[in-house]
């Protein structure tokens, strides 16, 4: 009692320099009132903290997943390619959605002034290379190409019909090479979606550059 009375409320401790953390626990214990919170961590000597570690780990995980995208993008010169493919009809003429969903995704990189990463290929050539992907598939095919693989698989997930697989160019005019091919979709006798059909042609502002010329 007599040491609560000459201590006070505001009593203050004068602890010496070298006094450790496990004295100073050590003697809160004849003096309740000064116990530290069971709930603070316990001091790391060698780092003057506990965030040393944690802040190593984290930029340890970011380097090591900006290292994965730039060995996944590029390997010996060659660039990776994802694509989903189907046949044409489905994916240009039947697919709910899918035109908006390419118009909305050119508008966003319009805005941002990114350049365009993902391109329409009609019958195209790289398909050769998977013939457990083409022996699966009505032609004439359709592709949609990105080197963007998280998004190549988002779509996949909402598209659902479609087949999702990825190969490496040395260039874009290589990667996306495609074989000339005449599409023809029959128009149904009567459509009852509430919104309109699409255009005939709707997808040709999203075909290669190459293929547009050709076009033109």
């Amino acid at each position: 009692m007599s040491v609560m009375k000459s201590l006070g409320a505001s009593a203050v401790v004068n602890v010496p320099a070298a006094v450790t953390t496990s004295h100073l626990h050590h003697s809160t214990h004849s003096l309740p009132f000064l116990s530290l919170p069971h709930h603070l961590p316990k001091l790391n000597t060698t780092t003057n903290g506990i965030s040393w570690r944690t802040t190593t780990s984290v930029r340890t995980a970011v380097a090591a997943v900006n290292s994965s995208d730039a060995v996944e993008q590029e390997t010996e010169g060659n660039k990776k390619y994802h694509f989903v493919v189907a046949n044409a009809k489905f994916m240009l003429d039947e697919e709910e959605h899918f035109q908006e969903q390419l118009f909305e995704r050119a508008r966003l990189f319009k805005e941002r002034n990114m350049e365009q990463d993902f391109w329409l290929v009609i019958e195209p050539k790289f398909l050769d290379k998977f013939p457990n992907v083409t022996k699966r598939l009505k032609r004439p095919a359709v592709a949609l190409v990105s080197t963007n693989g998280t998004w190549i698989k988002f779509m996949k997930l909402r598209l659902d019909r479609v087949l999702l697989e990825s190969f490496e160019g040395a260039s874009v005019e290589e990667a996306l090479a495609s074989n000339p091919v005449d599409l023809k979709f029959e128009k149904p006798d009567k459509w009852v979606a509430p919104y309109p059909k699409y255009e005939y042609g709707w997808w040709e502002s999203f075909l290669p550059p190459a293929t547009q010329t050709q076009q033109v």
